[in-house]
């Protein structure tokens, strides 16, 4: 039985883990990839992380993980399959299946309830658990995605842009993600497009006036990507005109998505409250509606997704969690 298993490390994974080894909490942090990081590991600069400016992101990653290493916090690589929770003992060990239901019968136990995670590794039991598990890159869906994903077809200017030096390239969307992928391509770039299904972009006027002023930044409006087409590499795309329905082929040599990002929550629907998109309902103190069920990091509802958000969250959820077994 742990006291706390965190699901996830990334930033706020690891902050928490940290946070909950210096508590004195028995602690386990379940992780399905091989590498603790989350995103900022296909991160190629991290310029806003205070005090470690220009810090490469897989660097800041691994300091991360290095630091919850030399805590001799407890680290287990698996997947999670499902969440459990049951009345504790004094309240008669009774299965609680239906969570959101339940929330206010275990509640009214004194919050005395036991979790129990299901993954690909066996079961463990805990008092608490904090969901970090993050959110992961959007994707369009369209043939040639797949087969081309990692053949010029990236999610991550910063990493794989410096393989387009000097030739043509294209980025799908129109927020802000989107623009600053065309802004940090065209540095090196001879040529890019950016393909936005609508005729005006939701990214901040700063970055569109600062993209409006690259000569070889060109803007395709109201038009969407039927398809990815090449052989072993990206070679073209075929693009529809959504006003006129006409189609046309734009040869490029890559092309990086950036429509937006989801929260990787689909283990946990009937665990917890989800907003219509899928991020687990929980304010800064990162408690859910669900006792013994907390949320940090890009999995929950916030305005700023950043690394120093998600470290701050960690913290958060475990003073949480404090306050809880009180």
């Amino acid at each position: 039985m742990y006291d706390l298993v965190i699901i996830g490390s990334g930033p706020a994974g690891l902050s928490a883990a940290i946070y909950a080894k210096r508590a004195g909490l028995k602690t386990l942090v379940l992780e399905k990839s091989t590498m603790s990081g989350g995103q900022v590991l296909t991160t190629y600069e991290v310029d806003n992380y205070l005090g470690l400016p220009g810090i490469n992101g897989f660097d800041l990653g691994m300091k991360f993980r290095e630091h919850a290493d030399n805590m001799e916090i407890e680290f287990v690589e698996a997947e999670v399959i499902g969440v459990e929770s049951f009345n504790s003992p004094e309240c008669g060990a009774r299965p609680m299946k239906d969570m959101k239901a339940a929330a206010m019968e275990l509640a009214a136990c004194e919050k005395k309830c036991i979790h129990r995670i299901n993954t690909s590794q066996g079961d463990y039991e805990t008092r608490a658990i904090i969901i970090a598990t993050g959110a992961s890159h959007a994707k369009l869906g369209i043939p040639g995605e797949e087969e081309l994903a990692g053949m010029g077809v990236s999610y991550c200017a910063t990493c794989d842009g410096a393989f387009f030096r000097n030739r043509t390239v294209a980025v799908v969307g129109g927020g802000d993600v989107a623009v600053e992928d065309a802004i940090f391509l065209a540095r090196t770039s001879k040529k890019v497009y950016l393909i936005h299904r609508r005729d005006e972009l939701r990214a901040a006027n700063i970055l569109q006036e600062s993209m409006k002023r690259l000569d070889n930044v060109e803007v395709i409006w109201d038009t969407v990507v039927d398809e990815i087409k090449g052989e072993d590499q990206v070679q073209s795309l075929l693009l529809r005109d959504l006003k006129t329905e006409e189609k046309k082929e734009l040869p490029v040599d890559g092309v990086f998505i950036a429509v937006g990002i989801h929260p990787n929550t689909e283990s946990f629907a009937d665990t917890v409250k989800c907003d219509e998109k899928g991020y687990i309902i929980a304010e800064e103190d990162c408690i859910t509606g669900t006792p013994g069920i907390f949320a940090a990091g890009d999995v929950r509802t916030k305005k700023l997704r950043q690394i120093i958000t998600a470290v701050a969250d960690g913290a958060n959820a475990v003073t949480s969690i404090q306050n809880y077994f009180l």
